[in-house]
């Protein structure tokens, strides 16, 4: 019987204060609307149908990604996003600057703002180094900007909020969410196992669930020539650990989960107090399994050297027959295998337990960045027109609504002749090509209710019919993709969350960088053979003598606090 992961108590119980929150002060549409209506103040400027009535303006920054592309002319200042924002609600959106956001270089020109004592933008929408937003909160040219959610935030994006209250936690400050998190994709790297499908069946095998019968499955992929080109060239499984054990694709974080450990992450331990995966007692056996697989070359001598992407060539390549990712990797890089090798087949399979039933897998934050308001913005209910209206008409539209079909006519969809929806897919059919539009919007993606899509692909997956525009929209998606998204639905139960999303600690911006070099040089010599696993216990000491009981320390004053919220 597998072993079920449940969601921490601390999770849960965020969750439900929040929902109490959100219901004292958002009520439903109806008492918001006559509360609007008969309130002049609610708005900071003349506000009629919809919109306001003399344009109000926004300013802010933008990184030109490598996936943002324009047309008909168009640029980030003016396009067919600034001219919709302004038609419509009356915003006018002003760019302070745009850099190319290519090493670095939007947070580079951040923090030169930062240093310099510039005044920052209305709003600044960032992704990633945790220590800038907080350097940016801490410079105190921001708002509370939970209290201008609560008091401004629709229903719709109130809710979406809501299915993960947590994501608060990186932006907490003494008590006031400093930061709208930036809501992404639920379970979007979630792992699930793909196995070359016509190997099984050469070699008359089932697919593994647990771990004696993927030992078995390994065995054969590596010594029983399952290309039949006679030679002993094919592994079993692609994995790369040249940055991390528990990573996005071709990681080993599973194989550790199957022992009740995650690596890399802080885990609630069983006295309730946040404890580092990667220094646990359970890794130990993990790591001998690991070394193990290496001695029978189960997996690649090259697999310290790769990065996920590198170690994923081998699988695309024909040359190995597992690899564990997420479900979206049917659609890249997968898709190079049947380039590779025409009569090859794969299919996506659970994760497999360990020898005593343990599932465990890592779990994808829910947001990786968030907005920040300035203190001395005019309208800064103004940010809350913008993206209430993307939640309410674009993260799920209905068949009538503004966004049915797509973000904009001529960009992310355009209409055939006879009434076809001509698509990403039917690029050639659209004047100029397909553009997604959606990406210049001010969080990059428009708005995302979490746990929409990867619902929708596994409702599909499980024979139902779409039953609305956004779930016709991932009929397009290949069946693999669908049946993928079902396992990671379905194996929900064994996620294991990372629970430490607070800002860098004093000790760990110190000595993180020392502590990280020193565990993988330690679990790469376990992993290769060129130390005993026992020197485990050794480096155990030696990482929470050099700071790692430091970090502990001041980890679990941080979660202590959220848990006080």
């Amino acid at each position: 019987m597998l072993t079920k992961w449940k969601k921490p108590a601390v999770m849960v119980m965020t969750g439900a204060m929040l929902m109490a929150s959100l219901a004292a002060c958002g009520s439903n549409k109806e008492d918001q609307t006559e509360e609007k209506a008969d309130n002049d103040s609610f708005y900071s400027a003349k506000f009629e149908n919809g919109k306001y009535v003399e344009p109000v303006s926004i300013t802010t920054v933008f990184p030109i990604t490598t996936n943002l592309k324009f047309k008909n002319g168009e640029n980030i200042d003016n396009n067919v996003h600034t001219k919709w924002a302004k038609d419509t609600l009356g915003i006018d959106i002003k760019y302070l600057w745009t850099v190319s956001d290519q090493n670095n270089a939007y947070q580079t020109k951040l923090r030169l703002m930062l240093t310099s004592g510039q005044e920052m933008p209305d709003i600044i929408s960032f992704r990633g180094d945790p220590t800038l937003i907080a350097d940016l909160i801490s410079s105190g040219q921001f708002t509370d900007a939970g209290e201008l959610f609560d008091k401004y935030a629709s229903d719709t994006y109130k809710e979406a909020m809501a299915q993960d209250p947590t994501v608060w936690n990186p932006y907490m400050r003494d008590g006031k969410r400093m930061g709208i998190p930036i809501l992404e994709n639920a379970y979007n790297n979630d792992p699930v196992m793909y196995i070359r499908e016509d190997w099984l069946k050469k070699l008359n095998l089932k697919a593994p669930q647990t771990i004696d019968e993927l030992e078995t499955v390994m065995e054969a992929f590596t010594n029983q020539d399952p290309d039949g080109n006679g030679k002993k060239d094919t592994t079993a499984l692609s994995v790369g650990f040249k940055n991390n054990l528990n990573t996005w694709m071709s990681e080993t974080g599973w194989v550790f989960g199957m022992y009740g450990v995650m690596p890399n992450q802080w885990n609630v331990g069983a006295d309730g107090k946040l404890a580092y995966g990667s220094i646990q007692p359970e890794m130990k056996p993990a790591l001998a399994k690991l070394q193990d697989w290496m001695k029978k070359g189960y997996i690649s001598q090259e697999s310290g050297l790769y990065d996920e992407v590198k170690a994923s060539e081998a699988f695309t390549a024909g040359k190995s027959g597992i690899i564990v990712g997420p479900y979206w990797m049917t659609g890249w890089p997968i898709p190079d295998l049947k380039t590779n090798v025409p009569t090859s087949e794969y299919k996506p399979y659970p994760l497999p337990a360990g020898p005593d039933g343990k599932v465990g897998r890592h779990g994808t934050p829910i947001s990786t960045g968030a907005v920040l308001i300035n203190k001395n913005m005019k309208n800064k209910d103004a940010f809350f027109v913008y993206q209430n209206y993307l939640f309410d008409n674009w993260a799920n539209p209905d068949g009538d609504g503004p966004f049915s079909k797509g973000f904009a006519k001529g960009y992310d969809y355009d209409i055939g002749p006879n009434g076809e929806i001509y698509r990403e897919q039917d690029s050639d059919k659209i004047p100029g090509g397909w553009v997604d539009a959606i990406r210049y919007t001010l969080t990059f993606d428009g708005a995302i209710i979490p746990f929409l899509r990867i619902n929708g692909l596994a409702k599909l997956a499980n024979g139902e019919k779409p039953s609305t525009p956004y779930e016709e929209t991932l009929t397009t998606s290949i069946p693999e993709q669908m049946q993928a998204a079902k396992i990671v639905v379905d194996q929900k139960d064994a996620i294991m969350p990372s629970m430490f999303t607070g800002t860098p600690t004093e000790t760990q911006l110190s000595k993180g960088d020392m502590l990280s070099k020193l565990e993988k040089e330690v679990l790469n010599k376990i992993i290769y053979n060129k130390t005993s696993v026992d020197e485990f216990d050794a480096f155990v000491e030696r990482y929470n003598s050099s700071g790692g009981a430091k970090i502990a320390e001041e980890v679990n004053k941080w979660y202590d606090e959220i848990k006080s919220k």
